[in-house]
């Protein structure tokens, strides 16, 4: 009797059938791997677009395009960002249909096609076409095609994987932020931006053929009433105001420096270390999502970072006192990288993640695209003493409101 229940059971069992592959997640393995390839794809996208607050020093205190007013170079320099976001509903519909070697290839090729070109032009409007649109498309493919990769390798460590992905554009920033000012003052802007391009180019393609994808690639869904969801709005708002903040604070760093008299030098010194706070703090925020509310961390970090800028950035007038502020703000400065991927598929099935992904670029684009010009424009603003000290409190103020809608987003799940 007991052998034939057991046989009974086994036969159960087996005929029983396995859970989807969206339920079960290796919690590793080759799943590492990916995540070392994405920190790097990170490091040399974003990471080089983190170092062009040190390229927009440079554009502003020399005359490499005469003629050429601020407001152009800033507008070029969101330009990069917006791209690489409004082409995510593009990218989100093309990717059931191309393999994904196809993204890597077209990315590493329009990045180092775009550096390169911009390393010929003689014109500011020629910047627009490569620093901007070239990079930023390129730096899309590379990007909106990869971010959802971990995803479908982890589940409860979602949030660490996720956040040392992120923090490749921290660590990327921090290195090329240094050597890109070394080499503006060795080799020139030409060289400097034809190296830029073949050396992240060259690392982007290699490490984007050894990505691997676990789940088929069906047509990605999202169904409309998910976008009238207020836990998803409050989403969608707190990418908008990170972005105003993030760029704000990333390209308007090393210029600063130079205008309390710190000069260049010290400025990309500045820029690196804010970098290199937010390749500690990404990490930090994952762990810590791993553990505690996803939304409640995100939203805290936000909050902190917004305090930072009005509380330290302002008083900042002296190098010891950049470089902590530089550190302590790059701590939260980035958040919205390293949440955005874990939040979203909290907020929608994981069949859905993509399309929730592409709406939320295609919705912090804008924000990418006029957040330096508005900091440039408020630079000067303020009093003698303190130029900055409008654009300071606008950064600070962009982010508390992301971390406030952030901080709802319980209130509705």
């Amino acid at each position: 009797m007991d052998s034939s229940k057991s046989q009974t059971v086994e036969l159960r069992e087996q005929s029983s059938p396995s859970p989807p592959a969206e339920d079960r997640f290796p919690e590793g393995g080759y799943g590492w791997v990916c995540v070392v390839c994405l920190f790097m794809i990170h490091a040399h996208t974003w990471g080089i677009n983190c170092a062009f607050g040190v390229i927009l020093s440079f554009y502003l205190s020399s005359n490499e395009f005469p003629g050429t007013s601020a407001l152009v170079y800033a507008a070029i320099s969101g330009l990069s960002i917006s791209c690489a976001c409004f082409i995510a509903p593009f990218l989100t519909f093309l990717a059931p249909i191309l393999p994904l070697r196809f993204f890597i290839l077209a990315g590493a090729t329009l990045q180092a096609v775009s550096m390169v070109g911009a390393s010929f032009t003689t014109q500011s409007w020629q910047l627009f076409l490569t620093q901007g649109l070239g990079f930023g498309f390129g730096m899309g493919f590379l990007y909106i095609s990869t971010v959802g990769i971990p995803n479908q390798w982890f589940k409860h460590r979602r949030g660490t994987a996720n956040g040392i992905m992120a923090a490749g554009s921290g660590t990327g920033g921090f290195v090329y932020s240094l050597v890109t000012k070394q080499m503006l003052d060795a080799l020139g802007f030409e060289w400097t931006f034809r190296l830029l391009g073949i050396i992240s180019s060259t690392v982007n393609l290699v490490a984007g053929m050894l990505l691997r994808e676990r789940f088929s690639k069906d047509r990605p869904k999202m169904t409309s009433s998910r976008l009238r969801r207020p836990a998803f709005l409050l989403f969608l708002l707190f990418g908008f105001f990170s972005m105003l903040g993030y760029i704000s604070l990333l390209f308007s760093l090393a210029s600063y420096a130079e205008a309390i008299g710190l000069g260049a030098r010290r400025g990309s010194l500045a820029s690196a270390l804010l970098n290199l706070g937010q390749a500690i703090g990404r990490p930090l925020v994952g762990v810590l999502s791993d553990r505690f509310s996803r939304p409640k961390v995100a939203a805290s970090m936000s909050i902190f970072c917004g305090l930072c800028c009005i509380a330290l950035w302002p008083f900042a007038l002296g190098e010891v006192s950049l470089y902590v502020f530089s550190i302590l703000a790059g701590l939260g400065a980035g958040t919205v990288w390293a949440s955005a991927p874990p939040l979203a598929a909290e907020l929608v099935p994981l069949s859905e993640v993509g399309w929730a992904l592409a709406v939320f670029f295609v919705c912090v684009a804008p924000a990418g695209t006029v957040s330096e010009v508005i900091a440039l424009r408020l630079r000067g603003a303020g009093s003698v003493q303190r130029p900055y000290i409008a654009a300071q409190m606008f950064t600070g103020a962009a982010y508390l409101a992301a971390g406030a809608s952030l901080g709802l987003v319980p209130l509705f799940l």
